[in-house]
């Protein structure tokens, strides 16, 4: 190695390239044209600046970052951070499965009830006795009422509506208090259907063959399924329920 190689020359020691100071610092001035170089490094007193309204430094009372007022002080303001989902319990829709189903056991037994006769000893079915109320509507209105011939037909019609309303219980909904109430104004008019003949036969239930019993089952799942339905509330929760 030559002396002007050697970095080292006797009696002045290691050679100026090797001082720190403004030469140290040349290297930086090396970089990606458009970009400015950092001088100094940690410790060297220099104040980091940001944009104004950027929410950094010291533009709205933060000294170490977007938000932050001192140690044990929580931020406040604009700067503060809030989720933006809720953690409170909300109501789910869901169907009424058992109140529907009860309702649909009311609809088919109104159907039974038709092809079964109604009096013991008598092969008239349900359906002539509805086709005989019919007619009779088409006439007078208000005969079907002096005859007695409305009584089969609110309870193969209320069987029909509650059909319908127990189809309407699948659908999810927060609540299915509506369809329940109407299910009861329909399973009353079917019991009243059905409680007529009885107390006027002096509840001699021998005169009644099988088909008034369907009819009876029309107004008793009618009136459970409309209960059930009413008196559900809504079931709220933070995570939906498995289906």
């Amino acid at each position: 190695m030559t002396e002007r190689d050697d970095p080292y020359h006797r009696g002045s020691g290691w050679s100026d390239q090797t001082t720190v100071g403004h030469d140290a610092d040349a290297w930086r001035e090396q970089t990606t044209p458009g970009i400015t170089p950092v001088h100094g490094g940690p410790g060297a007193g220099a104040t980091p600046t940001y944009p104004a309204g950027s929410g950094y430094g010291h533009d709205d009372g933060a000294a170490y970052g977007h938000g932050y007022a001192g140690p044990g002080v929580p931020p406040a303001g604009p700067s503060a951070t809030a989720p933006d989902y809720s953690s409170r319990p909300v109501p789910f829709r869901r169907p009424d499965a058992l109140a529907g189903l009860l309702l649909l056991l009311s609809g088919i037994a109104a159907g039974v009830s038709l092809l079964l006769p109604w009096v013991h000893g008598n092969d008239t079915t349900g359906w002539d006795l509805v086709h005989r109320a019919w007619n009779e509507a088409r006439t007078d209105a208000g005969t079907i009422f002096r005859t007695g011939m409305w009584q089969p037909a609110a309870v193969v019609l209320g069987g029909a509506a509650l059909l319908v309303l127990g189809l309407l219980l699948f659908v999810p909904a927060r609540t299915h208090r509506f369809l329940g109430a109407l299910a009861l104004l329909v399973s009353l008019v079917v019991g009243a259907g059905v409680l007529v003949p009885l107390s006027r036969a002096g509840w001699h239930v021998g005169r009644f063959d099988v088909g008034i019993w369907f009819a009876v089952a029309v107004g008793a799942c009618g009136l459970l399924g409309a209960l059930k339905a009413l008196l559900t509330g809504p079931r709220s929760g933070t995570h939906p329920p498995r289906v």
